[in-house]
């Protein structure tokens, strides 16, 4: 009797595995049968390795994370090149949160209703971002116009070795801008694909992916700011085909490139199916183009 309960046990278990995996390839199918709601090519400054020396759980496997940005009110803080997590864009203020659901009193948050406020579930969204647009090119010209000020500042205290450091790093601050960090931002978020699409239609510039925003809570000057962040996207790491691998593995292990280094390793071209799953369809490399 108990050999008997136990092979139902293994068998029962069986078909759930084989149940669950065809549900998986049954979606797989699905999103990339259709027309791909967008396609765009990103080089390693959007779909980025892991890190030198480190292994996936499983050595089989491969990864390319999405690494995206923000822009934010600071004018100095939109230097960062990897996600910004946690970062609150400028765009996704009260009103905005107010289009994704969230109860934003009004724009009147007091301090009785601050912790109600800032206690909101996430709510998933649908996340619109752009490559190599005029996002980008504004965190370019404001790391052009801190890299100015610095070295306005050094050349006005001659001697100087700390104002001559902050007028290096400002140009390294450029270089890395304009050939390292991600041109990929988070410029809007919505509830329905289709409203976005009409709001960005080229579909080889603007992708959509499904994302989660959280509510913020800023004190300023005695009055609460409302705002939100993006705190995690659905999909993020975007496995590398086994027949594509090759042309990644050398460069694993291999040093970084200079921050003065324009020519990008790799180039992917990263498709979204009509379930907003990415994958890689196609990868090259310099080495590789005839």
């Amino acid at each position: 009797m108990i050999a008997w309960n136990r092979g139902r046990t293994l068998a029962a278990g069986a078909a759930l595995i084989l149940l669950t995996n065809v549900v998986a390839l049954s979606g797989v199918i699905v999103n990339r049968t259709s027309e791909p709601e967008s396609r765009l090519m990103l080089s390693e400054r959007e779909l980025s390795l892991p890190y030198r020396g480190y292994r996936q759980a499983e050595n089989s496997g491969l990864a390319l994370t999405l690494t995206w940005r923000v822009l934010n009110a600071d004018e100095e803080g939109s230097d960062y090149g990897s996600s910004t997590y946690g970062v609150q864009p400028t765009w996704l203020d009260a009103a905005h949160l107010a289009t994704l659901g969230f109860e934003t009193g009004a724009g009147n948050v007091t301090q009785e209703t601050s912790e109600r406020i800032s206690r909101q579930l996430p709510r998933q969204v649908l996340v619109v971002f752009e490559n190599a647009g005029p996002a980008w090119r504004q965190a370019v010209e404001r790391a052009r116009a801190g890299a100015a000020r610095q070295a306005a500042a050094a050349g006005s205290n001659p001697g100087s070795e700390a104002f001559a450091r902050q007028a290096r790093a400002g140009q390294e601050r450029v270089a890395l801008e304009e050939n390292h960090y991600s041109r990929l931002f988070a410029i809007d978020a919505g509830l329905d694909a289709a409203t976005l699409r009409s709001r960005y239609p080229d579909r080889s510039r603007y992708l959509i992916l499904r994302g989660t925003v959280r509510p913020t809570l800023r004190r300023h000057d005695r009055q609460y700011q409302l705002g939100g962040y993006i705190s995690e996207v659905a999909i993020d790491h975007i496995n590398v085909p086994f027949a594509l691998r090759p042309l990644l593995e050398p460069l694993r292990n291999a040093p970084q490139p200079l921050p003065d280094a324009s020519t990008p390793r790799y180039e992917v071209q990263l498709t979204v199916g009509q379930r907003l799953e990415p994958w890689i369809e196609m990868l090259t490399t310099p080495a590789a183009k005839p």
